[in-house]
């Protein structure tokens, strides 16, 4: 696992997608692909990390296919956050509070019932959910509700894709739609972190601009404080404001009057509504706008972190062939026949297999066959040290002390980089039995056995008709890592 920069990870899933969906090569060829490798190798150095490598591969890679004016790089650009969205929702948010805040032409405040005391008691509620949704889930990330999933949909023209039908064989449409699943599931923690800023913000900006509004309005024009009720009587009321108004009063050292007071400002009485404006105007300050600029602050310190530590799996097959390309020169492939000789078009068949399942940087050479029995040609194979790979003959049955010795012998020479890779032909056997493939399947149990029992993996392939995208993912599944064991 390494951490990319929100950048470089979307670039280099987008690529991904795109190179394991065209299995056919038609989109991005394999000149393609290894002319990426050597230009990012060439670029970030042979020492460089492989985050490194990987993102500039990706950024060259993209920056071909726009030339070529394909669609991929057009979606990755519709994808990425549109930092003005959040500009233009807490300004809005800014001119609601100051247009939302009219206290009307009669020129009167209800002290019980002005548009203060229902943004107070949103936030408070807003309050609440999130302090109660932190301790249940003990700090981990929460999925994102109805608001943060607009803002995100909105500020990054995302929504959740539609399921591909079966029958769409067009590499670009899928490579767009697995892109497309993988973004939004790699990034959802950042971009959830990224809508609770903004709106953070957002509720912050209300609350300034209903500030803002009360003095405004009250510069110009005499307001009167006054309540009225149905039910309620002074004492109740005054209790009442006395817990709304709280923090205001506090702030402003303006105790709320006593009940004889309330009881003269009951309509039709009134009072001069200065008092009670700042009272109003510090407690939004003190519940509403220092609250939400802290969260605000908050947000933005865990979406700069997540922003620039998204986690990319590079030990995954995809990413390890391709790191193969960073170092200096070609991989040397060394491939050994084992008690067969393949032909020119069988052995030009492996070698692009293995350039695809290696890396687009490999050089692979096919040795001379080795006789049937011989075991020692392994010490003087050549001196040089190559990725091995053993070539079998599915027409031959395997026997362990001329077969199992050899890549037993061959398997104590490779590494955990360059692990040894075994493939079966099953030309020469389908020629031989094309309407039997009970038979050919046994003949490959046997093969598996023998392979087990060495603790190696085969792949079954035909060289006079390959499939290469199945082989490939087999490979794929062949180099993935080993999983740890728990501690």
């Amino acid at each position: 696992m390494a951490a990319m920069d929100e950048r470089s990870a979307m670039e280099v899933m987008a690529v991904r997608a795109l190179e394991e969906a065209d299995r056919a090569r038609a989109a991005w060829s394999d000149d393609d692909r290894a002319w990426a490798s050597r230009a990012a190798a060439q670029v970030v150095g042979e020492h460089a990390i492989p985050a490194d490598f990987l993102a500039r591969r990706a950024s060259l890679t993209l920056e071909r296919l726009a030339a070529r004016k394909s669609a991929l790089p057009g979606m990755v650009c519709a994808w990425r956050w549109r930092p003005w969205f959040g500009v233009a929702v807490v300004v809005l948010a800014f001119v609601a509070g100051v247009a939302v805040d009219r206290l009307g032409s009669t020129q009167q405040i209800n002290v019980l019932a002005p548009p203060v005391l229902l943004l107070v008691l949103w936030n408070l509620a807003v309050y609440a959910v999130l302090g109660a949704g932190f301790v249940t889930r003990y700090g981990a990330a929460s999925p994102m509700g109805p608001f943060r999933r607009a803002v995100v949909r909105l500020a990054a023209s995302r929504g959740r894709p539609r399921e591909l039908p079966g029958g769409v064989t067009d590499p670009l449409v899928r490579a767009m739609a697995a892109f497309a699943h993988a973004w939004i599931d790699q990034s959802a923690p950042l971009y959830a972190m990224r809508a609770a800023r903004v709106l953070h913000l957002a509720a912050a900006a209300l609350g300034i601009g209903v500030i803002v509004g009360l003095y405004w309005r009250g510069l110009a024009v005499e307001y009167r404080a006054t309540w009225e009720s149905t039910f309620l009587e002074a004492p109740f009321v005054r209790e009442l404001l006395v817990a709304l108004y709280a923090p205001g009063a506090w702030l402003t050292g303006g105790a709320i009057p006593d009940a004889a007071g309330i009881a003269a400002i009951r309509a039709p009485g009134s009072a001069n509504a200065a008092p009670w404006l700042h009272r109003m105007a510090a407690t939004l300050a003190l519940v509403v706008v220092v609250p939400r600029l802290l969260l605000t602050c908050g947000a933005g310190v865990v979406e700069r972190h997540r922003a620039a530590r998204l986690p990319v799996a590079i030990d995954e097959p995809y990413f390890a062939r391709l790191v193969h390309g960073l170092r200096d020169g070609p991989v040397p492939v060394r491939v050994t026949p084992y008690s067969f000789t393949p032909d020119a078009a069988a052995a030009a068949t492996l070698a692009t297999l293995l350039v695809r399942a290696i890396g687009g940087h490999a050089d692979v050479a096919i040795a001379p066959a080795v006789d049937y029995g011989e075991v020692d040609v392994v010490a003087t194979s050549g001196s040089a040290p190559a990725w091995p790979v053993l070539l079998f003959n599915l027409a031959a049955t395997p026997e362990d002390e001329t077969h199992g010795a050899f890549v037993a012998a061959m398997a104590a020479r490779a590494t955990a980089d360059e692990p040894l890779l075994i493939v079966v032909d099953e030309a020469g056997l389908r020629a031989r039995l094309p309407d039997d493939p009970a038979r050919i399947e046994a003949r490959r149990a046997l093969w598996r056995r023998m392979c087990d029992d060495h603790h190696c993996t085969a792949l079954f392939v035909d060289l006079a008709a390959p499939d290469f995208a199945a082989a490939e993912r087999a490979l794929d599944a062949m180099l993935a890592p080993s999983p740890r064991p728990a501690p």
